[in-house]
């Protein structure tokens, strides 16, 4: 039984040529998808990511209730002090002691107008803080609504393709075991090298179908010849006359 390595060039350029056709196939696939996986993950990363906002701005609200509600304690309490020194007016004996009641309901008035002000402030803070959660809230709303039409898109296009994803998967791995190690290697190594996934392109029009440079007459000759495997000098693709590409089916 013959081995990888005892196969003809054209053999090799035959194998790796299919497993290209192959895997060509599952990128148009996945190009259909599009961006669609990437949007999806983004709109989910966007809804996890207004969620911690609400979380945090739910924290700053229960704190600033607390503040508030602190500060209207001490408010009752400076009221309460100022009704109780004011009954003491009425029995003082001396100017002293009168002037020095008079200073305590002062500073528990100011006390007052103090807290009221603190009061004043976090009630303004709270309430942009609660308006800032009602826009998150909305933005949450879009968000999720734009996810459901992105992942119902999404699921449609899997569901129409996955069985074919699956034989092309299959194909692929059972073509790559008919390509020559290095030559694979080379194959992959191209592959990834380039966003439409090309390494072994045919000739067209007396130029490279990966780069679209023009391929000198000798050099197309050799490639029409099988007797080694020849790359675009411009761009590294391995190339294929197109008798060979024509004669290739998936």
């Amino acid at each position: 039984m013959a081995t990888v390595k005892d196969f003809s060039v054209e053999e090799k350029l035959t194998a790796v040529l299919a497993l290209q056709k192959i895997d060509s196939k599952i990128d148009e696939i996945k190009t259909m998808k599009g961006e669609l996986p990437m949007e999806v993950k983004d709109l989910e990363d966007e809804i996890e990511g207004l969620q911690v906002r609400l979380q945090n701005i739910d924290s700053e609200i229960a704190s600033i209730n607390s503040f508030i509600e602190t500060k209207t304690t001490a408010k009752k309490d400076s009221q309460a002090l100022i009704k109780k020194y004011e009954k003491q007016q009425d029995n003082v004996k001396n100017n002293r002691e009168f002037e020095a009641i008079n200073k305590e309901i002062e500073m528990q008035e100011l006390e007052v107008k103090l807290n009221e002000k603190h009061i004043k402030d976090a009630t303004f803070e709270q309430k942009d803080r609660m308006n800032s959660r009602i826009k998150a809230e909305e933005k949450i709303k879009d968000v999720e609504e734009a996810l459901t039409i992105k992942r119902k898109e999404l699921e449609k296009i899997t569901a129409d393709t996955e069985k074919e994803e699956k034989v092309l998967a299959k194909k692929s791995d059972e073509a790559k075991e008919k390509v020559d190690p290095r030559l694979l290697s080379a194959y992959e190594r191209i592959r990834g090298s380039y966003r439409n996934g090309l390494a072994v392109v045919p000739i067209h029009r007396d130029s490279c179908g990966g780069c679209f440079n023009v391929i000198p007459p000798q050099r197309q000759s050799e490639i029409r010849q099988h007797k080694k495997i020849i790359v675009c000098e411009h761009c590294g693709r391995i190339l294929v006359d197109s008798d060979l590409n024509d004669k290739i089916k998936m």
